[in-house]
């Protein structure tokens, strides 16, 4: 995590960060979103507001203060339905006009495994999930959103939520809550999925990007060496759970206190999530197996 100095913008101000894009950080700091979350604003007459973010009223209004004279608001793009990103999509549809575009509602995209688990065991999760999202157009991998002056190349990229878009643009790409230079992301089954989270940095890594603009924290100027600390970073969390399962069989809480030994208390019950997910993955992957049927307090052993 960067020291807390390191990205410390004004909140609710517009800044531009290359021609045609601006950011404004939303005033919803916390342990989980950082600063705040980052509402980009695309374009320079018909702008595309990507992320217009939580359900705050003083937000709302600096994203119209925002626009220049002759600009208007043409897409509200939102990249996954999490209460931080996606609740002011509507009001700010009802001020402008435009449509909110995303690849579906906040149970889209989920894994077959996943969606088994969500019908058939009490797996909890469910952290701040947008229950009320609904976009007014549905996106497809692969396809690309045209602006007035402006372009975007949708990519589905599930993992830390089933319906999370990563958007490119040029060399540069949105990644929302993928990448981000802080902090790595929250996998918490069944929304989340560790396998797809994995396919999706492997999917990201394979184009030649400048640039990652994500939503909470600053710019990742090092796009690549992020991805492989991101897989680094997951897989040396794997080698840990996987070792500390060699002393016995247990649950994802106690693996946590275990493996994150230097996580804030605070965070403990964030880190159970991401040890589930891998104790989800390590299940399919026929290296672990629960000892009662897959669920969130099940204990695991080594296969």
């Amino acid at each position: 995590m960067l020291p807390p100095d390191d990205f410390n913008p004004p909140v609710g101000v517009a800044q531009a960060l290359q021609p045609g894009l601006r950011r404004i950080v939303a005033p919803n700091p916390s342990p989980m979103t950082y600063r705040g979350t980052n509402t980009y604003l695309l374009g320079t007459r018909g702008i595309a507001v990507i992320d217009p973010g939580p359900a705050n009223p003083a937000h709302l209004e600096a994203i119209l203060a925002a626009l220049a004279p002759g600009q208007q608001v043409s897409h509200i793009i939102v990249t996954h339905s999490h209460l931080d990103h996606s609740p002011l999509a509507r009001p700010l549809a009802e001020r402008t006009g435009a449509p909110v575009l995303a690849f579906g509602g906040p149970m889209a995209g989920r894994s077959a495994i996943m969606e088994q688990l969500a019908r058939t065991t009490p797996m909890g999760g469910g952290e701040g999930i947008d229950h009320s999202f609904a976009p007014d157009i549905t996106l497809a991998d692969g396809e690309t959103i045209t602006g007035a002056d402006w372009s975007l190349e949708v990519l589905h990229t599930p993992g830390h939520l089933g319906n999370h878009l990563c958007l490119g643009w040029g060399d540069a790409c949105f990644t929302a809550d993928h990448v981000m230079g802080w902090a790595s992301s929250l996998v918490s089954p069944p929304d989340g999925d560790l396998t797809d989270f994995m396919a999706s940095c492997a999917r990201l890594a394979a184009r030649d990007w400048r640039v990652f603009y994500p939503g909470h924290g600053a710019a990742v100027d090092a796009p690549h060496a992020r991805l492989d600390w991101l897989v680094s970073h997951r897989l040396s969390r794997e080698a840990a759970i996987v070792q500390a399962l060699s002393d016995g069989p247990t649950d994802a809480a106690t693996l946590a206190a275990r493996v994150y030994a230097d996580t804030p208390a605070a965070l403990l019950p964030a880190a159970t999530r991401n040890v589930l997910a891998h104790l989800v993955d390590l299940t399919q992957k026929s290296k672990v197996e629960p000892l009662e049927d897959l669920q969130a307090d099940a204990r695991f052993r080594l296969r």
